[in-house]
């Protein structure tokens, strides 16, 4: 066996069969982060905001620019629904195109689902606050870059999770096919 035969220690086999329920588990999960994010977005936006009002400070009014672009990262997270028609293609090419190959590749084990759905979660929506927080230089930059990162791997973590729970590749690459026609 050479070098190149050789499979990574997460890979079940050179050649997996047909997996099933990729499409659907990229449709659902593509949904869930758009939920996710918003979910989380508004639970985080809305405790940042009572912890500054407990200080008496207003939130957007700080001289902070790391908090303002942090506040206005998860400001934007909280309202990704209204944003759906472009939010879940966008997830759904992401993930389709990095976990949802994962399956017909081998790979099995959990680990590899909950990381990309992570790092693809933090690449979509913390770049997209990121890009908007410029406009307020570059602390507010990197306020919202931190914070949209958070809230991205946070429902990324969730994606890729619910993404291996649907499809379930163990199970279906380890099935035998004893069909006679």
């Amino acid at each position: 066996m050479t070098t190149e035969d050789r499979l990574p220690a997460y890979a079940t086999s050179p050649r997996p069969k047909r997996v099933k329920r990729v499409r659907l588990a990229l449709l659902v999960s593509s949904l869930a982060a758009c939920l996710s994010v918003t979910l989380i977005g508004q639970i985080l936006s809305g405790m940042v905001q009572m912890v500054f009002g407990l200080s008496g400070t207003r939130v957007l009014e700080s001289d902070y620019g790391f908090v303002n672009g942090a506040t206005m990262a998860l400001m934007m997270a909280g309202w990704n629904f209204i944003l759906f028609f472009i939010t879940v293609p966008a997830c759904a090419l992401a993930l389709g195109l990095s976990v949802g190959r994962f399956p017909h590749r081998g790979i099995t084990a959990r680990k590899p689902y909950l990381r990309w759905g992570a790092i693809w979660g933090a690449i979509l929506v913390g770049g997209t606050t990121f890009l908007f927080g410029w406009v307020g230089g570059w602390a507010t930059a990197f306020g919202a870059l931190f914070a949209g990162s958070l809230v991205g791997a946070s429902a990324g973590v969730f994606c890729g999770y619910l993404m291996h729970k649907i499809i379930n590749p163990a199970k279906q690459l380890s099935d035998m096919d004893i069909n006679v026609f």
